[in-house]
């Protein structure tokens, strides 16, 4: 944990805050790295549930930093690629998370916030939150996040937003499934927590599979070999000790012992 990025550990939830309320939570270099190492070090961690993804301050995140920005001006090609790698390879650590990730989104998430909202698994937001792919604006394209953004948002809302840089709220994003849930800002972290609640409580190794499963089936013509593969999925997890167990439990009416 730094003075930048925020990480507290509750039992099996994680939470994360970005900490740069003066600059909106824009990233630089150093964010992307301490992201990068705090994911990767959460996909070890066998008895980790949930994480939860935040800011501090006026807005979860308003993008790339200005003073990175300004820096990387004078870049040359294998430096910008470079640069670009270190976000794409933060982005998919957060994407690959093992466990549910829930984004506490509030104020504004433009450009590369919007990649962070995206690669979350579950997004509540602030009434009034602000999202903005703004690449457009500056004669740039949200490339790194577009796989993500495009998988979350959908395709067609994607093609408007990427071109106009528009901005559109949570009730607009909620509209178009970007955003699962929208609430006052005072409900946000009760929200958050019921969610966390509700996580929890569920197997810990179906949860994670289940996660998996949308991942690799999403997309996938259903095939002999999806058929197959998911026939395979559901009897590894009933004969494992923890559907047993979850089965049990259920027809016994008594809680399974993760509880």
């Amino acid at each position: 944990m730094t003075d930048t990025l925020l990480i507290s550990r509750d039992g099996p939830v994680a939470r994360v805050f970005l900490n740069r309320p003066d600059v909106r939570n824009a990233f630089n270099d150093g964010v992307i790295a301490e992201l990068t190492a705090a994911f990767t070090g959460f996909a070890a961690d066998d008895t980790l549930r949930a994480v939860v993804l935040g800011g501090h301050g006026k807005a979860f995140c308003a993008g790339a930093d200005l003073s990175w920005m300004r820096a990387m001006a004078d870049y040359t090609w294998e430096q910008n690629r470079a640069d670009a790698q270190g976000l794409a390879d933060m982005l998919f650590a957060i994407w690959s998370c093992p466990v549910p990730v829930i984004g506490r989104i509030h104020g504004d998430c433009y450009a590369g916030g919007v990649g962070l909202a995206a690669v979350c698994d579950i997004l509540v937001a602030v009434e009034g939150t602000n999202f903005c792919l703004s690449e457009a604006k500056l004669g740039l394209l949200p490339a790194t996040i577009g796989p993500y953004v495009v998988k979350a948002l959908g395709e067609q809302a994607s093609r408007r937003y990427f071109t106009t840089a528009e901005r559109f709220d949570a009730a607009r994003a909620h509209a178009l499934g970007f955003v699962h849930e929208v609430v006052a800002a005072d409900a946000l972290d009760a929200k958050v927590d019921e969610l966390v609640a509700g996580l929890v409580a569920n197997g810990p190794a179906a949860v994670r599979a289940c996660k998996k499963l949308v991942q690799d089936v999403a997309g996938r013509a259903i095939d002999d070999t999806l058929r197959a593969d998911t026939a395979r999925r559901i009897a590894d997890i009933r004969a494992s000790a923890e559907g047993k167990e979850g089965v049990q439990a259920f027809l016994n009416k008594r809680d399974p012992s993760w509880r």
